[in-house]
């Protein structure tokens, strides 16, 4: 078996957690490097840490920010994933400076130190549907108790055609990112995807009310707390579960001759799209007390809707989702209910 060495910026998170096991289960040596400021790193860590192949794991505590430290421990690997991020809208909004230290800056050392310590190596890149803007431009219309595109242009979601536009400083951070990746990979002939990826949900996932809001939404329920419904709880998203996910970075890796300096929207599709009113009705479906909710106004460069339109992704890399979306929230239901 040829075992790759993989190094994994954030990987003490949500999505770095489940990108460090898969690899681990395949007997790969995973170096995760993280600074363990998100909620549930630490277990999460702990978690890797317990593995049955912990002997081929590795941790780091560092930040992306170090350039230094990232350019000493960045050295010879086969696949790097970036993952290490400032994650929530509301925070950069709150807070800009260390959103765009983090997520420009940060991304901007990590292509540094991989130009010139691992510049070999697969470089995965986790972006976000938000360099897309609010989508202001586009009408909504509301249909059966959701949003929907009036313009039928959209009847399956945003695609990579859709021109960026960067609204909030999380938007314009992440957004940096993502044209830096591409650009580094044409400017420097590396190795690089890109993955401006959709409300990803699953296990070992620790959110709450300003990122993560599937996960949030259902240990709230479950702790029988108020849900805080920003806006009119119409929004809509389309919803793709982790492995989902994981399985994509795997046939973007695999099948590199295609996905080498591509970018790919990334989501659960119309298939998998829900509104927040949908799934507290599924969840209230599996409890016995009334959810108790509380209506807020509106937040900041919060789209109506946003479903990606998956179909480039589709035809280069014949990935689909595997998971749907009523799977997916009972899978993640019952995980949530073994951490109580």
């Amino acid at each position: 078996m040829n075992k790759k060495k993989i190094f994994i910026s954030g990987g003490a998170g949500f999505i770095g957690c489940n990108v460090a096991n898969f690899h681990l289960n395949k007997g790969d040596f995973v170096t995760v490097y993280d600074n363990l400021s998100r909620l549930g790193t630490e277990k999460n860590l702990k978690w890797l840490k317990s593995h049955k192949n912990k002997h081929n794991f590795k941790f780091i505590k560092g930040d992306i920010r170090d350039f230094a430290r990232l350019k000493k421990v960045l050295t010879d690997f086969d696949i790097i994933y970036h993952l290490a991020a400032q994650v929530a809208v509301t925070t950069s909004v709150f807070d800009p400076r260390p959103d765009f230290e983090i997520n420009a800056f940060g991304t901007f050392n990590m292509l540094e130190a991989f130009r010139l310590k691992s510049n070999k190596a697969i470089f995965i890149y986790a972006s976000t549907n938000k360099v897309y803007g609010n989508l202001e431009d586009l009408d909504c219309v509301v249909k059966k108790g959701r949003y929907i595109f009036a313009n039928k242009k959209y009847a399956n979601g945003v695609s990579e055609e859709r021109g960026i536009d960067f609204h909030s400083p999380y938007g314009c951070s992440k957004g940096a990112g993502d044209q830096y990746v591409r650009d580094y990979g044409r400017v420097f002939d590396l190795n690089t995807v890109v993955f401006r990826q959709s409300c990803i949900y699953g296990q070992r996932q620790f959110g709450n009310e300003d990122q993560g809001w599937v996960i949030h939404f259902v240990r709230t329920v479950l702790n029988n707390k108020t849900l805080k419904i920003f806006g009119d709880g119409m929004q809509v998203r389309d919803i793709l579960h982790i492995d989902d996910l994981v399985n994509a970075y795997q046939l973007a890796i695999k099948n590199n001759k295609l996905s080498r300096g591509q970018i790919y929207n990334i989501g659960g599709g119309i298939e998998n799209s829900i509104s927040l009113l949908e799934l507290i009705t599924i969840l209230q479906s599996k409890i016995s007390y009334k959810i108790r909710m509380k209506y807020y106004n509106w937040r900041e460069g919060d789209q109506k809707i946003y479903i990606s339109d998956n179909s480039k992704l589709e035809k280069e890399l014949n990935w689909k989702p595997v998971i749907n979306k009523l799977k997916g929230i009972d899978k993640l239901v019952n995980w949530a209910k073994s951490l109580d």
